[in-house]
């Protein structure tokens, strides 16, 4: 089965179990890597046009903006055709209780039937949230298997329960 991951991931300062720390590369990123090393899946990584802040506390006053007026933001680059993978990985934080805006940009352009989709979050504390929920109401005709959530000051340690979670669902 060809697959491919589809996700956003910010790195710069983020939110560890209490603390604010900068780190280099986010932590949905890290768990897409480890996707790619399991699965040989192919990585596209949403990235909005204009950068969210570098500050934490900045970056989600941004992001819950863009959820109070509901929009797309533009992107740096679109994927447009999925229609070579069989398999879709969406990965995502969470953002105000979904994924943030250009997840929903990017993926409201694409045709999902019959793929199958697995959906995977990192948090601190928020699990899947409405994440599954918003990718069915996108994605129409797409079999959406059980999610992971994974706490992201753990997901250095995650590749043993993404690749559980994926023998489980594929």
């Amino acid at each position: 089965m060809k697959s491919l991951v589809i996700y956003f991931s910010r790195a710069d300062e983020n939110y560890f179990g209490g603390k604010l720390i900068n780190i280099d590369k986010g932590n949905t990123e890290i768990a897409a890597e480890f996707i790619k090393e399991i699965m040989g899946a192919d990585l596209f990584k949403v990235e909005r046009k204009n950068d969210y802040s570098k500050n934490y506390m900045a970056c989600i006053e941004e992001a819950k903006l863009e959820l109070k007026n509901n929009e797309r933001p533009e992107l740096k680059k679109y994927l447009d055709d999925i229609s070579k993978y069989d398999v879709i990985f969406i990965g995502s934080p969470i953002y105000w209780g979904t994924m943030p805006k250009p997840l929903f940009t990017e993926l409201e352009m694409l045709d999902f039937n019959n793929k199958i989709i697995m959906p995977f979050t990192t948090h601190e504390g928020s699990g899947l949230a409405n994440v599954v929920n918003d990718i069915r109401k996108i994605a129409e005709g797409a079999i959406i298997k059980n999610g992971l959530a994974i706490l992201g000051s753990d997901v250095k340690n995650s590749k043993r329960l993404i690749e559980n979670w994926i023998n489980d669902n594929l």
